[in-house]
């Protein structure tokens, strides 16, 4: 791709805003930002009345069956990277081949088979609709680790099948009126100290305020969700801070759950902006939210995938919406996860008006720009 630059246009560098400043974009990537960006580029393109941001990455998804579709409608929407969380082997290898082989698709990052035990979430509920001979053949293959000497031939296994970072599975089942098994507190410490020890991160699932301060102490980097059973405490708070632990937390997925995000769900599925970049039976899929405790609830709903009320690649602009319009951040801290600088040029203002991310004009990941 030949280089050019984007003249007189608003850059968000991922910390800081720029107005009216030229970008370099060689081979898909912002490699300069000022006025004085070198003259032998011929081609410019204006950029007056657009903003140019770095990439968006979804940093939790679930790509089932390693569907081709989740990483093709994750770039249309300008998410340029997806982190998947938890799969099997056979799936993880044909989204990681896509990925690397393909053009109009996201990246693909994996923590493959999350560290769990037997008849811990997700199984319980996957296998309570499905027992088919596929299903039950691919639930036998998730780790179930009962001691110490099990970890690390887990790590060593989910490493070599290409494991970008490590998932915990600690959900008790509560919130869906369940009761599973745990990994006990001195195993997650040991996943953790073994995850560390091969540079990687780990991270786990949570769903509940009761779960959540156990698992912390494990020591681990992050959290996959937050949870909507009751507000936050000041001691969890002050937990996360003490760890350094990040949270991803989901905001628009409890949305679902309680039922209360189902009219914002239903306004981003029916945007015109998103005609021809979503696929009809994702859309569908987004519009019922799963609505816990309603009588129309069913428990399987919970692992689908895309989970009801989700949606690949269009979620992460509702999710940016909600971290900006309910959770009270600012523009600038909701979009300060892109780092790669893959270049995502967006007409208007999303650092003044949230919704402006679905206004998309040019899409580049890895040089080269979604056709």
């Amino acid at each position: 791709m030949a280089s050019f630059i984007v003249e007189g246009v608003r850059i968000f560098t991922g910390e800081d805003v720029l107005e009216n400043e030229n970008a370099l974009i060689e081979n898909g990537i912002i490699k300069y930002v000022g006025n004085d960006a070198p003259s032998t580029v011929v081609r410019v393109v204006s950029g007056s009345g657009f903003t140019l941001i770095p990439d968006l990455i979804d940093a939790h998804i679930h790509a089932d069956k390693g569907r081709v579709l989740v990483l093709e409608q994750s770039l249309r929407f300008g998410v340029t990277t997806v982190l998947n969380t938890h799969n099997e082997l056979p799936n993880v290898a044909k989204s990681k081949k896509v990925a690397k082989e393909g053009k109009d698709v996201a990246d693909f990052k994996s923590s493959c088979l999350a560290a769990s035990v037997d008849q811990s979430w997700p199984a319980p509920i996957v296998t309570v609709h499905d027992k088919s001979e596929e299903t039950m053949a691919e639930v036998a293959t998730w780790a179930k680790l009962a001691e110490t000497k099990d970890v690390e031939m887990y790590m060593q296994q989910n490493i070599k099948d290409g494991a970008d970072y490590i998932k915990m599975m600690h959900e008790s089942g509560k919130i869906l009126g369940q009761n599973f098994n745990l990994l006990s507190t001195e195993l997650q410490i040991v996943v953790v100290k073994a995850t560390h020890g091969h540079g990687l991160i780990a991270v786990a699932h949570a769903l509940t305020l009761e779960d959540t301060p156990t698992i912390l102490e494990s020591g681990l980097d992050g959290l996959t969700h937050t949870f909507s059973d009751t507000p936050p405490t000041r001691e969890l708070i002050d937990a996360y801070k003490a760890q350094n632990t990040f949270c991803i937390p989901t905001l628009l997925v409890h949305g679902s759950v309680t039922g209360e995000g189902a009219p914002i769900t239903a306004s981003f599925a029916n945007d015109p902006r998103a005609v021809g970049k979503i696929a009809d039976a994702e859309k569908a899929s987004m519009c019922e939210c799963m609505h816990f405790g309603a009588q129309t609830c069913k428990v399987e709903n919970a692992y689908e995938s895309p989970a009801p009320g989700t949606a690949w690649g269009i979620s992460i602009h509702h999710e940016l919406y909600l971290f900006v319009q309910e959770a009270g951040s600012t523009p600038q801290e909701a979009f300060r996860a892109g780092r790669k600088a893959h270049p995502v040029l967006i007409e208007g203002n999303p650092l003044e008006n949230t919704c402006d991310t679905l206004n998309l004009k040019m899409v580049w990941r890895d040089g080269h720009k979604l056709q």
